[in-house]
């Protein structure tokens, strides 16, 4: 894990100065994170045009984020760029050390880990799992799950519970040349849970815009430096992902989808209950014995 990685991310410092900020600087802040990062590489008199604020609120409002000047805002979002993009062939100085027991390794992974889901949870707004909590739990919405090259197994283990608790629950499988075939079916209130971690996927980028242009609520998963589904998701959940190997854990995503699935659940445990019997019941009759 580099040391970039592990410091706060440009959003991470925008959610915790936020109820700090003016009026003005937070209409900024807005547009620094609708049109990230593209609003961050001009000058400070072109991110206060683009903003509607003069160049002083700009350079307050990085003051406030915590970093000494515009030059240090900026190599910030340039640092964050190159990490969102990095591939494991470009993370050579991640992995386990020679000199290093596979015990040492082991230790200190589980670490990083544990670290991930802290560091997560510390960083969460529970507003936003409450917000997704409700929106699961009302069973007018169709809830549509949908995941990249690895995050698209989160996106199965999620259904496979989503599926077990409620109805009107979908997986979108198979190649993304079948996809639309789901566009096709999604309605207003309908719900689109997307996965989508860094070297962000562009089907499931697109895929999800053109289900927000329809009308559906966009709920994201996703890690520090944020997928740009995050420009049409109502919802957002940022995990940390950083780890001592040349693979990102998927370890604090899972806790989210678990955290999420629980608090479903609980909630409205009278019509889970019933389900569940039911759904037993029909396997019981399915796997009876013949004769």
């Amino acid at each position: 894990m580099t040391n970039a990685s592990a410091r706060p991310t440009l959003v991470e410092h925008i959610t915790a100065a936020f109820e700090k900020l003016t009026v003005t600087e937070k209409r900024a802040a807005r547009v620094l994170l609708d049109n990230y990062p593209m609003a961050a590489l001009g000058t400070a008199a072109s991110f206060a045009d683009a903003a509607g604020v003069s160049a002083p609120t700009i350079l307050r409002l990085v003051d406030k984020l915590g970093f000494r000047g515009y030059a240090e805002f900026q190599a910030h979002v340039r640092g964050e760029l190159e990490a969102r993009l990095q591939s494991p062939l470009e993370r050579s100085d991640s992995g386990p050390r020679d000199r290093e027991s596979d015990a040492g390794f082991l230790h200190r992974y589980a670490e990083q880990a544990c670290d991930n889901v802290m560091s997560t949870v510390r960083r969460l707004p529970v507003t936003e799992i409450e917000a997704i909590g409700k929106l699961l739990m009302d069973e007018r919405r169709r809830v549509y799950l949908l995941g990249g090259r690895f995050s698209g197994a989160l996106a199965r283990q999620f259904h496979a519970h989503l599926h077990a608790v409620r109805g009107g629950v979908q997986d979108i499988s198979g190649q993304s040349q079948a996809w639309p075939e789901y566009l096709l079916d999604l309605r207003r209130r309908d719900v689109l849970i997307v996965f989508d971690f860094r070297r962000y996927q562009k089907d499931v980028i697109g895929f999800a815009e053109d289900a927000a242009s329809r009308g559906a609520t966009v709920v994201l998963f996703t890690d520090p430096w944020r997928s740009p589904v995050s420009k049409v998701a109502a919802h957002v959940l940022s995990a940390r992902i950083d780890t001592h190997s040349r693979w990102d854990s998927a370890v604090a995503p899972l806790v989210l989808v678990e955290v999420v699935t629980a608090l479903v659940t609980d909630q409205r445990w009278t019509r889970v209950q019933s389900r569940m019997k039911d759904l037993e019941s029909l396997q019981t009759q399915l796997h009876r014995q013949p004769g």
